[in-house]
Formats: C-alpha cells, sequence, structure tokens
C-alpha cells in the first residue's frame, strides 16, 4: 500500500510539472494582446448610431446644450480609406461643444473590404458612405436640435479627401425617393481640412512631386504582396484607362463657382537631415520636386488652391511657410465660420 501511495504521488506531481509546462508554453505560444489606444474625452451622447446595415456604417453624436439648433462639425477619420475610427475625434468634442456646435464622426466601410466584394471602384464605398451619414444627420435634425443648414466637414489625410468630395459635388439627394434619409441634402455649409489628398490623378500628382506613391488602391491596385502603394507604377500606366473614374471620384474635377468656402491646412518640415546636415525643404508652391511626405504635402493643397482661384470660390491655404493671422487650425477655422451669421 505505501508503494502504491508513493507511485501515485510521483504521478500526481509528474502531470502537474507537465500541466504547468504547457500552461507556460501556452503562454509563450499566445501572442501578447495589443494594448487599445486609450480614448480621452466626453462620453458620445448617443454612440454607434446605424445610418446602415454594415457593422462599419455607425456614427457618434455629441451634442451641444443650446436651446436653439445648433451648428454640427461633421467629422470623418483618415487611415487611407482602409483603417482609422471616429474615436479619434472623441478628444476634440468638447472644444466644438463648449462653442455651441454639435459634433459628429463616422465610421465607413474601407477600400479593402470593398475590392474583396468587387465593389468598382472600391473607393466608391467610404465616399457613398460619407454622403449618407450626412443626410442620416440632417434627417435626425428635428430630434437632435441640429441646424441642417450650417454642417461643415472635416477629416484628416483620406477623411479630408472625402469631405472634400463632399464638398464640392453636386447635391446627391434624391428627391423623389421613398427613403427620407436619401431625400436629405448632401451639400455643406463649410469645410477645413488637414493633409488632404485633393486629386487621385497620377499623372498630374507624379508632375508635381516625382516622389508621389499613393492612390491606386483607391482603384483595387496594389502591389503583388498586397502593400497597398506598391502598385502605383501600374496606377499610373492605367491612368488613361482610368481617367473617367479618376475624376468622378476626385475633389479636384468637381469644383465649381458655386462652392462653399474652404480651409486647407497642412503640416510639414522646414528642414530634412540629408547626409547628416539639414537640407531646406523644398517650398509647398515649387512644382516637379520631390517631397518629405507626399501623401499629406502642402503641394496638394496648392494645386486644389489653382483651381479654385480659377473658379472664383473661396478658400484659404495654411502649411509652415505660410502661417495664417487668424486660423492655426482647422478647428479654429470650423469654429468662426459655422459660428458666424
Amino acid at each position: 500500500m505505501p508503494r502504491l501511495l508513493a507511485l501515485a504521488t510521483a504521478l500526481g506531481l509528474a502531470l502537474s510539472a507537465g500541466a504547468q509546462q504547457d500552461t507556460k508554453k501556452d503562454k509563450k505560444d499566445t501572442p501578447p494582446k495589443k494594448e487599445q489606444p486609450k480614448v480621452v474625452g466626453p462620453e458620445p451622447t448617443a454612440k454607434a448610431v446605424h445610418y446602415g446595415p454594415h457593422e462599419r456604417q455607425v456614427l457618434d453624436f455629441y451634442q451641444a446644450k443650446s436651446d436653439s439648433p445648433t451648428p454640427v462639425v461633421f467629422a470623418i477619420h483618415g487611415g487611407g480609406w482602409v483603417n482609422g475610427s471616429k474615436d479619434g475625434y472623441r478628444g476634440a468634442a468638447k472644444r466644438f461643444n463648449d462653442a455651441g456646435i454639435s459634433l459628429v464622426a463616422i465610421n465607413y466601410r474601407m477600400v479593402t473590404e470593398a475590392a474583396e466584394k468587387g465593389i468598382d471602384p472600391p473607393v466608391k464605398w467610404p465616399l457613398e458612405d460619407a454622403a449618407r451619414a450626412l443626410q442620416f444627420v440632417r434627417s435626425k435634425a428635428a430630434e437632435w436640435n441640429l441646424d441642417k443648414k450650417r454642417i461643415g466637414a472635416t477629416g484628416g489625410s483620406a477623411g479630408a479627401c472625402s469631405s472634400l468630395y463632399l464638398l464640392y459635388h453636386d447635391d446627391m439627394a434624391d428627391p423623389k425617393s421613398s427613403d427620407p434619409v436619401a431625400r436629405e441634402s448632401t451639400r455643406l455649409f463649410c469645410a477645413a481640412v488637414d493633409g488632404a489628398q485633393t486629386t487621385l490623378d497620377p499623372k498630374v500628382l507624379t508632375e508635381w512631386m516625382p516622389n508621389y506613391t499613393y492612390g491606386g488602391h483607391a482603384f483595387a491596385i496594389v502591389g503583388p504582396d498586397g502593400k497597398r502603394d506598391a502598385g502605383y507604377k501600374t496606377y499610373l500606366a492605367k491612368r488613361d484607362e482610368l481617367l473617367p473614374k479618376i475624376k468622378l471620384y476626385s475633389p479636384y474635377h468637381h469644383v465649381t463657382k458655386d462652392d462653399p468656402p474652404v480651409g486647407l491646412f497642412y503640416s510639414g518640415v522646414a528642414t530634412v537631415k540629408k547626409d547628416g546636415k539639414d537640407e531646406k525643404v523644398a517650398s509647398a508652391t515649387v512644382k516637379g520636386e520631390s517631397k518629405p511626405d507626399p501623401t499629406h504635402a502642402p503641394l496638394l493643397g496648392a494645386i486644389l488652391m489653382e483651381k479654385l482661384e480659377a473658379e472664383g470660390v473661396e478658400g484659404i491655404f495654411v502649411h509652415p511657410g505660410r502661417p495664417h493671422p487668424k486660423y492655426k487650425t482647422s478647428a479654429d477655422y470650423l469654429i468662426d465660420r459655422l459660428k458666424t451669421k
């Protein structure tokens, strides 16, 4: 009996040790969870409100307290139309709300899923979602105490491009639709954007900035490894074939003289390191020279400003080499324009 007890004890210890080793192995083989960035700011008045059936067709609403209908900032996040979240605008809500302006921040369907589902071109999804979300917000004007005539769009990078698409596109409302949301206007009162892509035309962009590589993924052209910008040479080669679609989804090609005002804001640096030495960055208005960050370069704003000036459309262009005496940020512009009667 003692021998059996000793054997059982030894076996139990062996099994326990083996289990501990397996647990350690499982922990070692399990990749650590990435910490989610902490979202700072007030809780939305209404969170993850669906404006469409897809899981990403949702928006957050931050209501400004007011007895009368409030203006609205309509925020579209950046991320190349392949990532990003509306949560990034939570921190901006307090400033707008304190100024008597409500904030709406949207998510939208990505071009990656659009490409997988054969949507042609994939950029159609995020841009059409932006328009639908704007119409949805207008349909909530009475319930949310909003001034549907004073809505200003904002966004960074791809979100900025989407904002400009809405700003310059003809009204996409369908007054004969049986859907009351579809009958709402998509026109804006103004927009103020950061680091916007103003055109998706690779020929123009390459002529202005030889090191430009962004945009092909909007039309389902990526590298053989799936990398977003690796297919740019193919995109450039197919430019003439794709030109009708490029014009359809580029803000630049929708500008007409009756369009609302815009604030174009770009960041950047005055110098870059080259061979260990500081070298002055080429002026934002110098064409034909490579830029440190071509996807968000101030030269993109210069392209659009040429068009706006030719059409007589109001716009301001702000970058490190051209500060504005009144507006340091896109938020400054939006608050001033939306609150000025």
